[in-house]
């Protein structure tokens, strides 16, 4: 018999299969450096999402970037971000993924991107390049895809039904918490937010699939969480308003307005980091398409970071066997000084430890050779610019 579960979880991955579900992170890489602690001799495994945070990490100068993903929609954004890179000025660069559009996509792309990119990438941007092309009501790449897609619908809400947008284009505006507080709560964008239908919206499977959320993630969120998933957003949401800084909070801005500033966005988007880019930093970044144990399987070198996004939950909710073999993998493939960075749904991520890592001839929980930075990692969590993740991780992978 076929459930609403099943519906739903079908739903979810014919998304993830058909779509470009992330056109931007929604990671804070400002944290995940602090994490990370990255050097010259770095080597980084990390889920390539939409490439933003992979080309933040090139200007470390780490050795190499490994950037995989199993959706090659995501693999092929970040490689048009590289050609760009090499193959734009920086004006050319910003209007196509600082303000997501471009008015002569067609010349841009077949004479100067288009010879840079894999023929993977290229078929997709044959198809798909309309999504630059600024056309129509959705003008911005960052209404796009599915995630994207989202994002304008709740813009439309803004605009059309609750009427806050003057009141949101402060927000981003100010420049201190307290006036952001004071433009929060004195105008009551709390009950303009969040009325009975914008919940209703909020607490269906449809809509977390858009924003990428599985239902396992919900799940956890449902069970953890005082008010369940609804309550949890609302509260991200407020934190994000009333408590942390907007002035540099390019993850909102590019949502709430569809497009970045040149004083807010991404560093990859930033002249001088451009040009840091373009002179070399940009070849430290590969691209695959893979999975993170795929990839594993067939690199015959060591890692010595891994930037692992809130897969897991996933994973765990649906192919346990999957999960051990990662972390089975991820131990093999480890250097000496081995970092881990993940987020997860949860308030609190308990199904780790236990997963068995064979080494020496006998198996043991990968909990004993996890050193957990918690302070650390509490810490920064709290100061995430985007706050829609439960919690934060960071561990150091000891030798076998």
């Amino acid at each position: 018999m076929i459930n609403a579960r099943s519906i739903n979880q079908a739903c979810f991955n014919w998304i993830h299969r058909h779509n470009l579900v992330y056109n931007a992170c929604w990671e804070d890489p400002r944290l995940d450096r602090q994490a990370l602690q990255l050097g010259p001799e770095d080597e980084i495994l990390m889920i390539t999402s939409a490439g933003c945070n992979a080309l933040d990490y090139a200007l470390v100068g780490p050795k190499q970037i490994h950037a995989v993903d199993v959706n090659p929609r995501q693999n092929a954004l970040l490689e048009l971000k590289l050609a760009g890179i090499r193959a734009l000025d920086y004006d050319e660069f910003f209007n196509l993924f600082g303000r997501g559009r471009v008015a002569a996509w067609d010349s841009l792309y077949t004479g100067r991107l288009r010879p840079q990119l894999s023929p993977a990438a290229q078929s997709i941007w044959d198809r798909w390049g309309v999504l630059f092309q600024g056309r129509g009501r959705r003008n911005s790449f960052y209404f796009r895809g599915s995630s994207g897609f989202f994002a304008w619908m709740i813009n439309g809400y803004i605009n059309r039904l609750a009427r806050i947008r003057n009141d949101v284009n402060e927000l981003l505006d100010v420049s201190t918490v307290t006036e952001q507080q004071q433009i929060y709560d004195s105008r009551q964008l709390n009950e303009a937010l969040w009325r009975p239908l914008v919940q209703w919206c909020m607490n269906r499977d449809m809509t977390m699939a858009l924003l990428g959320v599985p239902q396992s993630q919900r799940r956890q969120i449902d069970t953890g969480y005082p008010g369940g998933t609804v309550q949890f957003i609302v509260d991200r949401v407020e934190t994000v308003f009333r408590t942390l800084p907007l002035y540099d909070n390019y993850f909102w801005r590019v949502y709430l307005t569809g497009e970045y500033t040149r004083a807010c966005c991404p560093e990859y988007l930033k002249p001088h980091n451009f040009e840091l880019l373009k002179n070399g930093l940009v070849d430290r970044i590969s691209v695959q398409t893979n999975s993170v144990l795929g990839f594993l399987d067939q690199h015959p070198g060591t890692i010595s970071r891994y930037v692992l996004l809130d897969h897991m939950d996933w994973l765990y909710s649906n192919a346990q066997d999957v999960l051990a073999a990662e972390w089975q993998a991820m131990a093999d493939h480890a250097s000496p000084d081995c970092r881990l960075i993940w987020r997860s749904a949860g308030l609190k991520v308990d199904f780790v430890d236990p997963i068995l890592v064979k080494s020496g001839g006998r198996a043991r929980p990968i909990g004993e050779r996890l050193h957990y930075h918690t302070p650390l990692a509490e810490q920064l969590h709290q100061k995430d610019r985007v706050n829609t993740y439960g919690s934060f991780f960071i561990a150091d992978l000891a030798a076998a």
